[in-house]
């Protein structure tokens, strides 16, 4: 479905991705795993085509993203889950969602995309009037996520769903990504909970300061005593 061959993206003169390649298979969850500074968001940020990149290629289904605006990509078929979770906090929980429905064939099927939204985070139906800035932390991301397939792409990118939220509600998160994913989204996700978002994983990347590191399925990375030294204290085993 998506394909990136030796990806280079710069700001100005510093070197942020060096020759970045990664494939994504539909229906797959595909993870990029790595620290802080490694290059995950910039990568994203360039599928998505808020960056542009110095050279290579970003294809989906055969087809270039390269030189298209956001928008046009996201009518292509990707929903980007940025960090931060990019809502509208004066806006109410029910008015992000219609957001999320702006392309002309999501708006069609708006009212069905909201019916699955509120049967997969049912907690945003009782919170339908709130304003979206009212919410706690795992609600704003359950509203960003449920925004995103309000567009019902067939990518879905998550840069750092888990990020700032407590222990109990991480593990909520990633059991409705995988309901996500048994609902037949592709899924190409970024954490930096390395273990949590490996064991949900069918293939994953290590980036590492903008280069593949290492790559294979999430048991095999999680396996690996490379991972394990490198992430030691990050990984939990």
């Amino acid at each position: 479905m998506l394909e990136v061959k030796d990806l280079e993206v710069a700001y100005g003169d510093v070197r942020a991705l060096w020759g970045v390649s990664i494939h994504v298979e539909a229906g797959t969850v595909v993870a990029i795993v790595g620290a802080n500074g490694a290059g995950k968001t910039t990568l994203m940020r360039a599928i998505s085509g808020l960056l542009k990149p110095k050279r290579g290629e970003i294809l989906l289904s055969g087809a270039s993203l390269l030189n298209r605006a956001p928008e046009e990509i996201a009518g292509m078929g990707i929903a980007h889950v940025p960090e931060g979770r990019g809502l509208f906090r004066q806006m109410t929980v029910l008015e992000n969602l219609e957001l999320g429905a702006f392309q002309p064939k999501a708006r069609a099927r708006m009212k069905q995309s909201l019916e699955k939204a509120y049967a997969l985070f049912p907690r945003l139906k009782e919170r339908a009037g709130q304003k979206a800035g009212s919410l706690s932390g795992g609600e704003q991301q359950m509203l960003a996520i449920a925004r995103a397939t309000m567009s019902e792409p067939s990518l879905l990118i998550l840069d750092e769903p888990s990020i700032g939220l407590s222990p109990l509600v991480v593990q909520q998160m990633f059991k409705l990504i995988e309901e996500l994913h048994r609902q037949g989204v592709t899924i190409l996700l970024v954490e930096q909970n390395i273990h949590q978002a490996l064991k949900i994983a069918d293939h994953a990347f290590v980036l590492k300061t903008g280069e593949i590191a290492m790559q294979g399925t999430g048991a095999e990375l999680i396996a690996d005593p490379e991972v394990q030294k490198a992430y030691m204290g990050v990984l939990e085993l």
